[in-house]
């Protein structure tokens, strides 16, 4: 017996609702597809739509699901509707995350997968714990196959709604020369034993129960009189076949979400769920929400220019009444140092111009990009935070780099010693390191002596005998190193010879290689310093910041940390092409990594409020090495009647050009001892050129690159020469701008000043 519908005038959650918010929320039977662009007010229409199904006696509050990504989405809506509706959100039990929801569920039959009620959920820990376990009995060498990696690739196929009979010999293919599927399935049986499952049992057990029990199914379909989803477009495929199954009988499915922001496929995401919306439920309602509350409209335009270049998209047309405001600019500079002072004099300028420090944030696109920005930071006195993640020299794997490096310098430094004579793993257990600690407190000696002289007796097992002497033996060796080696090789040499590098290899995940960029990156930083001494100094003395830094800071974060996040003023730096787009992304990826990207241009773009700034550098050191960069093709995306574009480099760059006309040598200048512009000075005057005389072709590119219109001798499958890809065929020219598939190195894209032909 449905309920009866009330026709009392119009409630208040309806007011101050556009039309299209409204439609979202009145449009209550069959399938909704909300495509709800940034900042236009979906949290608004989402949560009135869930007042307005309890306030209307649609449905109980019992009879609703609603499902978030993250536990404060969640309050946020929580709160919301009970403002809306008073006592009666507190008999909504399914509003939660889908973990939440789906191990309520799974609590309520759990013994129909072989658990009890009362299972225990893994966390991280525990889980590699026991992977360690079964990798360890299958005789494989876990420093090859670590616990890491095969739990990366669990969690991959679990995001998928793969069980281990679902894993076909090229899925195993992946993990131990095709064991894969086999250590899968000894993980599952191993948890079932301990009454216990991870997070993406969650959802997997469920979804398994709705597959194969037809009257667990069934209940579901009949208690859920509406189903409400928001953020669709990072759904994964569990979690995608979870609510197409729970929606197949009513067909109330209300999706809230925004294909143009869809960027987290490394954690399972997929945009073709949202892309496929009216295919799977046909006769959906699509309603779009394109007024934006947050940005000025020349901000606006440039996010749309940049997304319109994807293909795999609904499409929307976002707008404003908040005026036309300020050009969205965009800055060419010379380097990346440049780039961090240019920065903070921009920020100190709107500081003076009444911006607070928190009304102003500078994103990223790899986290090894706020080394400079911090450095820079420091030095100036600038207050800022890092949101969604640690400052640079207090992560994990820098901390750890950091007690290598202080241990050579001061052999006494014992909370260094502590913290890598185990890291990573020397078969050194709790027993032999309290052994150590014995030894040094009863002799007052530090602990690398203590370690020294315990190597003498018989108190250690054989096996950590041998992994002790071999680390107290390195160091002694990178100690005399220390003396004529320059500081930021040895750093490379004690990384790679104590193990460290190569562990974080193996583990062949994503956030491994983020932190193998940070330790790349710390290399590089060494460089700037004389000594190891001074580095070390330095370090002391930006870890110190924070007792000195007031509560108003800028805020430095990646792009993705800052999806949902809005700011007056954003900073936007590194939009080169390998940096943004990112060349990994690029190679591993192809074009659906390359709309990822670009998509997260567009998130990037769309938080800021009034003022966006752009930045791109002519050169910038990537691990390790200077290399020569072109704009990323966002930059060239942008509609030109939206943007202002700057250089720094302009004076520098018509002398170079000059010179190449002129004497075959764009050079020619710094051999006179001129120079133009505050890159090419400081670059003459640098002595840079005489030190690194590979750099001399790299810059000399880069410069004669800068206001190349395009060459007039070069066609389609034109056979050309480059100096570092080798040989390859034109596929693409877009202006000076060309993409070539070399030969060994694949399609890349470069300027066509870059290239001779073959």
């Amino acid at each position: 017996m449905s309920l009866p519908v009330s026709h009392a005038p119009e409630p208040a959650y309806l007011n101050g609702l556009n039309l299209p918010q409204r439609e979202a929320v009145l449009t209550t039977d069959g399938p909704v597809l909300v495509l709800a662009g940034a900042g236009t007010g979906k949290t608004a229409a989402l949560t009135a739509r869930l007042a307005h199904l309890v306030g209307t006696r649609r449905a109980w509050p019992s009879e609703i699901l609603c499902v978030t990504f993250t536990n404060k989405a969640a309050r946020e809506m929580r709160d919301r509707v009970g403002r809306m509706i008073g006592d009666a959100v507190e008999g909504m039990p399914w509003l939660g995350t889908f973990h939440s929801v789906a191990a309520k569920m799974l609590r309520r039959h759990a013994e129909l997968v072989g658990l009890q009620s009362n299972f225990t959920i893994l966390d991280t820990d525990d889980q590699l714990r026991l992977l360690k376990q079964l990798i360890a009995a299958s005789d494989l060498d876990e420093k090859r196959w670590t616990a890491r990696a095969l739990a990366g690739l669990i969690d991959r196929w679990k995001n998928r709604g793969w069980t281990p009979k679902d894993i076909d010999a090229g899925e195993a293919e992946a993990f131990a020369n095709g064991r894969g599927a086999e250590l899968y399935a000894a993980y599952q049986a191993r948890l079932i034993a301990l009454n216990a499952c991870d997070f993406g049992d969650l959802l997997l057990h469920v979804l398994t129960l709705f597959r194969t029990d037809h009257e667990v199914l069934r209940h579901y379909q009949q208690r859920f009189k509406y189903i409400m989803v928001d953020e669709y477009q990072d759904t994964n495929s569990s979690q995608y076949l979870w609510l197409r199954l729970l929606a197949q009988e009513r067909r109330n499915i209300c999706c809230v979400g925004d294909d143009d922001q869809s960027i987290y496929s490394w954690r399972g995401a997929e945009v073709a769920n949202i892309l496929r919306f009216e295919r799977d439920f046909p006769g959906a309602a699509i309603i779009r929400l394109e007024q934006n509350y947050r940005s000025t409209s020349h901000i606006l335009a440039a996010a749309s220019g940049v997304i319109a270049e994807n293909g795999g998209r609904l499409g929307k047309t976002l707008w404003t009444e908040a005026g036309e405001g300020e050009k969205v600019r965009v800055l060419g500079i010379w380097d990346g140092p440049e780039e961090a002072r240019t920065v903070s004099d921009e920020i100190e300028t709107g500081r003076r111009a009444g911006t607070p420090y928190n009304d102003m944030a500078i994103l990223v696109r790899a986290q090894f990009q706020t080394r400079e920005l911090e450095d820079r930071f420091i030095h100036i006195g600038l207050p800022y935070r890092i949101i969604g993640g640690f400052r640079f020299y207090e992560r994990a794997e820098i901390r750890d780099a950091l007690a290598y490096l202080r241990l050579v310098h001061q052999p006494s430094d014992d909370l260094a010693f502590e913290r890598i004579v185990n890291v990573p793993k020397r078969g050194l257990g709790d027993k032999a390191v309290e052994k150590l600690h014995r030894l040094a407190r009863a002799e007052g000696i530090p602990l690398a002596l203590a370690a020294a002289r315990i190597l003498d007796s018989d108190e250690l097992t054989p096996q950590a005998r041998r992994a002790l002497g071999g680390f107290i033996g390195n160091l002694a060796r990178w100690r005399d190193l220390s003396a004529a080696m320059p500081h930021a090789e040895l750093a490379r040499q004690i990384l790679d010879e104590s193990g460290y590098t190569a562990a974080l290899q193996a583990e062949k995940t994503a956030e491994a290689s983020g932190r193998l960029e940070n330790l790349t990156e710390l290399a590089r930083a060494m460089e700037d310093y004389e000594t190891l001494g001074a580095f070390l100094e330095h370090v002391s003395l930006v870890m110190d910041n924070d007792a000195l830094a007031s509560d108003e800071k800028v805020t430095i974060m990646t792009i993705h940390a800052a999806k949902g996040l809005e700011f007056d003023t954003v900073f936007l730096v590194g939009w080169e092409e390998g940096v943004f787009p990112s060349q990994r992304s690029l190679d591993e990826g192809g074009n659906a990594s390359l709309e990822e990207e670009r998509r997260l241009a567009y998130v990037a773009i769309t938080r800021a409020r009034r003022r966006c700034t752009i930045l791109h550098a002519a050169n910038r050191r990537i691990y390790g090495q200077w290399t020569s960069s072109i704009p990323s093709r966002f930059v060239n995306e942008l509609p030109a009647e939206h943007i202002e574009s700057e250089s720094s480099m302009s004076g520098g760059a018509s002398l170079w050009r000059a010179n190449w006309s002129e004497t075959g040598d764009p050079f020619a200048h710094v051999a006179r001892g001129e120079g133009r512009g505050p890159g090419w000075q400081r670059a003459a005057s640098g002595g840079q050129f005489v030190r690194e005389p590979k750099r001399i072709v790299e810059v000399r590119q880069s410069a004669v690159s800068l206001g190349n219109k395009g060459r007039d001798d070069l066609s389609l499958g034109q056979r050309v020469f480059h100096q570092k890809f080798g040989y390859g065929d034109i596929a693409v020219i877009e202006g000076n701008k060309l993409e070539i598939d070399f030969e060994q190195a694949g399609r890349k894209r470069v300027l066509d000043s870059f290239i001779s032909i073959a």
